[in-house]
């Protein structure tokens, strides 16, 4: 690569530029400064020609004689003129600063490759696009495709510009009905894509790219405003920056994006050459001004956290979420102080050497804070406290920037860039930074909050709070973010007037506004809101709906923030009723409230600069003194008093009456019916039931449980919708406070649905309260066994509440380095992860977590502590049967890891869950009256196998009375039935849990399996079977089958019960093992008691 002869050596070396160079497309004024003294058509080939530029050079030289002679015939001293002068020379410098940085970045991107190194030595700007790195990656033929579709592209805009923003600004203000565009051209340099990144390993559920763009344009746009002849307008613009797409959400149909986000992370760098009225913005003073005004008015639409998202489906879901998402996390950032910082201030025409008067301007994207200023200090200490939200992750910095404060300009000390995401990572980061471009170092303490979507630690987080000294303002507790949708039946004005509808939202001292929203009482703004909360518990949101005037207000609304406490997930989705309004006047608003948290254990402490800090030092083991001094290993846990006294609501939707028709067809002629479902919310989780089709008095029959505490104010929000293809039509909704379950212990009541016309929902509330003894534990298996519904899932026996303390000696990283460590704790499929405790090879954790069990025999509490980086340092597998046999079924002791080293201090607790309103009555095992006299064997019913022998007491209290002596099963083996009527659900209800001792006819056991089939009947409708075992002798099938019938035809019934055999892979034929038929005339179907039949011949007659 060459660089022609002189470039980089005159002052303006791309002013002039040689004529073999330049781009034969390009007119000369893109190059070249146009005259003054030039005309702006050439001459005609005639005398004529030649007199019109004279003159025309003549009257331009006359028009600078105006000012002058206009001060001189009002009397103005010399001196106005002398200030219009400077005025125009400012102007005239500002104009050809612009118009040569047009020109050079027109030439950089029309010959990127002989101006890269001279470009790069001047002024540092971006590689061009054949200059490749790793992350970043070319893309030239996008920027073909852009080139291609340019022309295109301004057309749209002309469109745009002049049939939807004309209309647009000439209705937003009466002086403004004549503005029109008379001139939209974008012009023939296209907007370039410099490098394209792709950033992985974020949510699976989008694509995220940064584009780094740069627009070094032609364009032209002119507007006017005829009735005060005004022309204003610009010509030529630059904008470099980047700009970050985010596709999402990805969805399984076409066109597998649901929507596009777009933003810049940062400010990008805007120059624009002004034309007509518009000219007087390049005077010095207001060229800064306008510009940063401008920035300001993009960074409200294009720069963090404001978003353009553009829906590429219809009805997409959480578009407000989308267009507004939560932030990614809070940073605390604490400017403690500075040190070494450089001496800017001079006396004595710089013989005498002061020091500075420094402040700090800190900032994270548009959130910017200035500090106060510390006179004659090059050491200063501010300890000042400020809160940014943090949204995009990575990309965002946090910036200081650290000036000494002048009477004229400030002189700039120096600066610091750091990325959030180092943040995120260390959780607490306290160190001092290098300043650059400057000297000395600033001390920043900066702390990642986390935002907790319910209210459990809120008063641990004011306490913390109460004891952090933060200035100017007071620590946050929390923040709300304001979804403002729209609103519906504003009054209007006097006359019948449509209003201008904006919105006001003040929390204490801190007021929003929204935009307005022009001639309509049903406005739409969609907008997001966000603020900073010192203690929810007592601060309220004030929305105040007026004219764009100020000076009516159309509707006012008052929200305690306490409430939102109270709602699930810190969420209010809905409308609100307006106070001094319309009857019909309401507000929607979505309110989202989280809680800033602290993991208190990552906090690090400062160190002083030039020394060791403890946490870079190669030991991180604990330095070990004398007995005396190092604290005892504690023997058992202690926990926090609320520890273990959480309960289980039982929920139990039955059914629905009256709901309202939502289904139309034909356009609406024909009314249909609806397809019903449920939707329940309580204590951060959601359920769902079944869709129920075309049905309005729908039954469910379905069971949901969960964990819950006994914190005030909580409720069960019910809601019914109907299923449609698009978007689920509203049925009502209820709610129940918790609180009144917990004291009733059980609610079972008809509830009327709100805010529809019509509808009834009957619920069964139950709180079923930890019990620590086995003892009823078989009564209880065998309950849910017969109360269990098809359609939900397996009903919970126990609850396991967990706390996990302290780990000791866990294995070291590479021998030295102990180890970011934490725990996961995990029974079947539901898991809870610890926080992670940064380097120690002894953390504490002091965390908790609760478990539904459904089968405490065969279940196990899975234990592993891992480290961050490092893998699996230890595990542990603690079986419940263990805690089944302990004292109050509790464990409370150190525990040995398995695979590795280290030990574990935990306590795991279990309550047998005892439903007192089930309907069923639980027995004792019984025979029937043809079973042989044999022992009954304690087992656990509704799906758990035999209790081993390994716990004869747990088998002492699991015994209901004294058992008969044993005697010796029938020749054929026995089968182990419950049939039972379930009256509540019109179903019988058989439950097939076992055989024992079946018959061996050839060299191999048989493959068993158990067919059901309800007499007379003999088909297809009411035959049942269970799944096949393989090889055994004794199967444990454990499985349950229901026939919808009523009580008197189920009295009229046979059960036919055989036990059979497949013969081999590829025969059909089935061997006959034994059978039963069970007469239920002669069964007590009410009882629900498990019995032990014994087999029979094919050829025998009778029941048993």
């Amino acid at each position: 690569m060459e660089l022609a002869h002189g470039d980089g050596t005159g002052p303006n070396p791309v002013a002039q530029p040689s004529a073999p160079c330049e781009p034969p497309d390009v007119s000369p004024t893109a190059h070249i400064k146009p005259d003054l003294s030039s005309g702006d058509q050439p001459a005609g080939p005639g005398a004529a020609g030649e007199a019109l530029t004279v003159l025309t050079s003549f009257g331009r030289r006359l028009l600078v004689l105006v000012p002058v002679y206009l001060a001189g015939a009002m009397g103005l001293s010399v001196g106005f003129v002398l200030f219009g002068l400077a005025l125009y020379l400012g102007w005239r410098r500002v104009r050809d600063e612009k118009e040569r940085s047009l020109r050079a970045a027109r030439r950089l991107l029309d010959d990127e490759e002989r101006l890269t190194a001279k470009t790069l030595y001047m002024s540092q700007r971006e590689l061009p696009a054949w200059v490749s790195f790793p992350d970043v990656e070319k893309a030239e033929w996008l920027n073909k495709i852009v080139a291609q579709v340019w022309p295109f592209l301004g057309q749209y805009m002309e469109k745009l510009l002049a049939e939807t923003v004309a209309p647009a600004v000439r209705g937003s203000n009466p002086h403004l009905q004549t503005f029109t565009f008379t001139r939209v051209e974008l012009g023939e340099k296209p907007l370039r894509i410099l490098g394209v990144k792709v950033h992985t390993g974020q949510s699976k559920e989008q694509i995220l790219l940064d584009l780094n763009i740069s627009y070094v344009g032609d364009v032209q746009i002119d507007v006017e405003v005829k009735k005060y002849f005004c022309k204003a307008g610009l010509k030529g613009m630059q904008l470099h920056g980047v700009l970050r797409v985010i596709l999402e959400p990805l969805i399984g149909n076409l066109p597998i994006v649901g929507a596009v986000s777009m933003f810049f992370i940062r400010r990008p760098t805007l120059d624009i050459n002004w034309t007509g009225m518009t000219n007087l913005l390049d005077i010095p003073g207001l060229s800064s001004l306008s510009d940063t005004m401008i920035m300001d008015s993009i960074a409200a639409f294009l720069v963090l956290p404001n978003r353009l998202l553009v829906p590429l489906v219809p009805d997409l879901q959480d578009v407000a979420q989308l267009r507004s998402p939560l932030p990614r996390g809070i940073i605390r950032i604490h400017l403690l102080a500075a040190q070494g910082l450089s001496s800017k201030d001079k006396y004595v025409k710089g013989l005498i050497e002061g020091k500075s008067d420094p402040y700090a301007l800190v900032r994270v994207g548009t959130q910017t804070f200035c500090s106060r200023v510390i006179d004659e200090e090059l050491n200063p200490q501010w300890k000042e406290t400020y809160e940014v939200m943090v949204h995009e992750v990575p990309g965002q910095e946090i910036e200081v920037e650290v000036f000494d404060k002048d009477p004229d300009k400030d002189d700039f000390l120096g600066r610091m860039k750091l990325d959030v995401g180092k943040v995120l990572k260390a959780g607490v980061l306290d160190d001092w930074f290098p300043l650059q471009g400057g000297r000395g170092q600033v001390h920043l303490r900066l702390e990642w909050l986390s935002l907790l979507p319910n209210a459990e630690k809120l008063e641990q987080v004011l306490q913390w709070n109460r004891g952090v000294s933060s200035r100017p303002e007071p620590p946050s507790a929390a923040i709300l973010v304001v979804y403002l949708d729209r609103a519906q039946d504003l009054p209007l004005k006097k006359g019948n007037k449509e209003p201008n509808p904006m919105v006001q939202l003040s929390i204490q001292d801190v007021t929003q506004e929204s935009k307005a929203v022009y001639n309509t009482n049903s406005p739409v703004w969609e907008e997001a809101f966000r603020f900073f909360l010192q203690d929810p518990r007592s601060q309220e949101i004030d929305v105040q709906v007026k004219d764009d005037s100020r000076a009516l207000t159309l509707g006012a609304l008052t929200l305690p923030l306490a409430r939102l406490l109270t709602a699930p997930e810190l969420t209010l989705d809905q409308w609100f009723q307006l106070n001094s309004s319309g009857s019909n006047s309401r507000l929607y608003m979505k309110l989202v409230m989280r809680i800033l948290y602290l993991d208190t254990s990552e906090v690090r402490f400062p160190t002083v600069p030039g020394t060791v800090d403890a946490w870079d030092q190669d030991s991180e083991s604990p330095q070990m003194g004398s007995s005396v001094d190092a604290p005892p290993r504690p023997c058992h846990t202690t926990p926090e008093s609320h520890f273990g006294t959480e309960n289980v609501l039982r929920i139990h939707i039955l059914e629905a009456q009256d709901l309202i028709a939502k289904d139309r067809f034909l356009g609406g002629l024909v009314k249909g019916k609806s397809d019903p479902y449920v939707k329940l919310k309580l204590a951060g989780r959601t359920f769902r039931s079944r869709v129920v089709r075309e049905d309005l008095n729908p039954r469910w029959n379905e069971v949901f449980e969960v964990i819950v505490t006994s914190i005030p104010g909580q409720a069960l929000e019910v809601e019914v919708f109907d299923k449609d293809l698009d978007k689920d039509d509203f049925l009502g909704r209820c709610k129940v406070s918790l609180t009144t379950v917990l004291n009733s212990g059980f609610l079972d009541e008809w509830l009327t649905l709100e805010d529809v016309p019509s509808g009834l929902l009957h619920l069964r509330l139950e709180c079923l309260t930890p019990r620590p003894t086995a003892a009823e534990l078989e009564e209880v298996l065998q309950v849910n066994s017969l109360i269990q519904t098809q359609k939900s899932a397996e009903l919970a026996a126990a609850l396991l509440s967990i706390y996990l303390e302290r780990a000791e000696d866990l294995p070291l990283r590479k021998g030295t380095k102990a180890p970011n460590s934490y725990a996961t704790l995990t029974v079947g499929d539901t898991s809870h992860k610890t926080k992670t405790v940064p380097q120690t090879s002894a953390p504490i954790w002091d965390e908790s977590a609760s478990f539904l069990i459904r089968k405490p025999h065969t279940e196990s509490l899975e234990l592993q502590v891992r480290g961050e980086g490092t893998g699996t340092l230890g595990s542990l597998s603690l079986p419940l049967s263990e805690l089944l046999e302990a004292d109050q079924l509790c464990l409370d002791r150190w525990f040995t890891l398995h695979n590795g080293q280290g030990q574990v201090l935990l306590r795991a607790q279990l309550g047998i869950l005892v439903s007192q309103h089930s309907g069923v009555e639980a027995h004792s095992h019984t025979y029937s009256h043809s079973s042989s006299p044999l022992s009954e064997e304690p087992e656990a019913w509704g799906g758990l196998p035999h209790i081993t022998s390994s716990a004869p007491e747990l088998r002492q209290r699991l015994t209901h009375g004294d058992s008969p002596p044993e005697a010796a099963a029938g020749p054929l083996g026995q089968v182990k039935l419950t049939v039972w009527y379930y009256s509540e659900e019109r179903k019988l209800v058989s439950i097939v849990h076992s055989c024992r001792a079946l018959r061996q006819n050839g060299r191999d056991p048989p493959d068993p399996y158990v067919s059901l089939l309800l007499l007379p009947d003999k088909n297809r409708a009411t035959k049942r079977k269970t799944s096949q075992k393989k090889r055994t002798l004794t199967p444990e099938f454990n499985e349950r089958f229901e026939w919808e019938l009523p009580l008197e035809e189920a009295l009229r019934r046979k059960l036919d019960v055989s036990v059979k055999s497949s013969s081999s892979f590829m025969s059909r034929e089935r061997e006959l093992l034994g059978k039963v038929q069970l007469d239920l005339a002669e069964k007590d179907l009410s009882q629900g008691a498990a019995e032990w039949h014994d087999l029979m011949d094919d050829k025998d007659k009778g029941s048993s």
